[in-house]
């Protein structure tokens, strides 16, 4: 899986709510998803974020890797900094988003399995 940080004008982060009927629903997360069979990281990360939120990524650079145990499943996770896209992020994929400034994401209800990305986007610098 693939996630994105993806910053606004202002230093913000884009976090997108989990919708009705997917696993884990109404928790908040980084917009991102699969990567499908034969597709690089960045390949996915740039359909995703175009099937979710209607951006182009033009420039994105990888972050972090993890894996995280649900009790139910293991995801491994790569979160990728945006660093230029175009268009105006908007809700596609019948999820609520927000953009957070990153010293408030901690107060966020973020997935588990995203919370090591909060941790360190604390002490990165927007690419604005």
């Amino acid at each position: 899986m693939v996630a994105a940080a993806l910053y606004d004008q202002a230093g913000r982060v884009l976090i997108a709510q989990r919708p009705p009927g997917k696993h884990m629903a109404g928790r908040w997360e980084f917009p991102g998803g699969k990567v499908r069979r034969h597709e690089t990281e960045s390949a996915a990360l740039a359909r995703e974020l175009r099937e979710e939120l209607g951006v182009d990524v033009t420039a994105a650079r990888p972050f972090m890797r993890l894996t995280h145990s649900y009790d139910d499943r293991d995801v491994e996770l790569s979160l990728w900094i945006i660093e230029q896209f175009t268009g105006t992020p908007a809700s596609l994929d019948a999820q609520q988003l927000k953009w957070v400034p990153p010293a408030q994401l901690p107060d966020e209800d973020i997935l588990e399995a995203d919370q090591p990305f909060v941790a360190e986007l604390l002490d990165l610098a927007a690419p604005l």
